[in-house]
């Protein structure tokens, strides 16, 4: 071998580890589809951080994530998808968004998708089954739609002579709403109480929800899971004070926000679990085989202070279950 030749086998050998090094170090870009807003989101997108670094993946060194918020117009959701596919992303994370896993399926059966549901993912169509997803979607569930039932129970103890329950739902995240409003007839039902349904598909609706259950003499309110009321939580606890209305939330931030009482997941834990479920696929693990996972934390939250300005005295055992009271 002359010398030129064994000088440039050399320095090719010595550059091949540096480009594994490059291709190692290579920043993977996740996308993030999601109905809501940054600004109510920002708990819970550090949460989501926090998860893929506990994988290995840290914002900038490792990952950088593509984010597109539909602001509450589900109708977006399509065209944000595709430019998340065309990007194209490594994976995409559909979080507390059931139109905007579903909007992501519809343009790709290969790119990696995690969401989160409150719906049944089998009964909806977004997996083949819990165990074995099957495709390449996988995730979240908390089965939200089907505390309900708990929800209304506990609404009905507080406010025992309510003969007409309204429940608020969007009747854009058509899965959800449809699960919420069969779990709660059924509930409402063995519990003796008519339900009346209340929609509202933007903010702008939400005040004249309100009015029409006043006018059609409900006595509480029931919030639905949906990411639109999510980013109403001051809205809608003004409006349930405003009418003296008891009202049920899903998630903590309203009864913090002086709503009566929430029941439903830990936001920020079950986004770092969409963090982490994010990271292990990145790390080589198959949508297909990789369980949906079913987030155990549930949280009883009562607010004391608005209890007694509604003149409601929360009985002891219900006390009993709570996570936490806030006086």
């Amino acid at each position: 071998m002359q010398r030129r030749e064994f000088i440039a086998g050399i320095g090719g050998a010595a550059a091949w580890p540096m480009v594994v090094r490059a291709q190692r170090s290579a920043v993977r870009v996740i996308g993030y589809l999601s109905s809501a807003s940054l600004e109510p989101s920002r708990d819970i997108v550090a949460a989501l951080h926090r998860g893929l670094a506990d994988t290995g993946y840290f914002e900038g060194r490792d990952v950088a994530v593509e984010y597109r918020w539909a602001d509450n117009h589900n109708d977006r959701l399509p065209t944000f998808a595709l430019e998340l596919v065309r990007r194209p992303v490594a994976a995409i994370i559909a979080p507390g968004s059931t139109p905007a896993a579903f909007a992501a399926k519809a343009v790709t059966s290969t790119i990696p998708i995690v969401f989160f549901a409150a719906a049944d993912p089998v009964a909806i169509g977004l997996v083949a089954s819990l165990a074995r997803p099957g495709g390449n979607v996988t995730g979240i569930s908390n089965l939200g739609a089907r505390l309900i039932a708990k929800r209304l129970e506990i609404l009905h103890e507080l406010v025992p002579t309510a003969n007409s329950i309204a429940v608020l739902v969007n009747p854009d995240n058509a899965p959800v709403t449809e699960a919420v409003l069969s779990e709660g007839q059924t509930a409402a039902r063995a519990l003796g109480v008519n339900v009346l349904i209340l929609n509202a598909r933007r903010g702008n609706e939400i005040e004249g929800a309100f009015e029409t259950l006043v006018r059609q003499g409900a006595s509480a309110i029931l919030v639905g899971a949906d990411s639109l009321f999510n980013t109403h939580v001051e809205q809608l606890v003004a409006l349930a004070a405003k009418y003296s209305i008891p009202a049920s939330f899903e998630t903590r931030d309203f009864t913090a926000a002086g709503g009566l009482m929430s029941y439903g997941p830990d936001m920020v834990a079950l986004s770092r679990e969409l963090g982490i479920y994010t990271g292990r696929i990145l790390n080589g693990e198959q949508p297909a085989d990789l369980p949906v996972h079913q987030h155990p934390k549930l949280e009883i939250v009562f607010n004391r202070r608005t209890a007694k300005e509604l003149g409601i005295e929360v009985p002891t055992p219900i006390l009993l279950q709570a996570t936490e009271v806030i006086e």
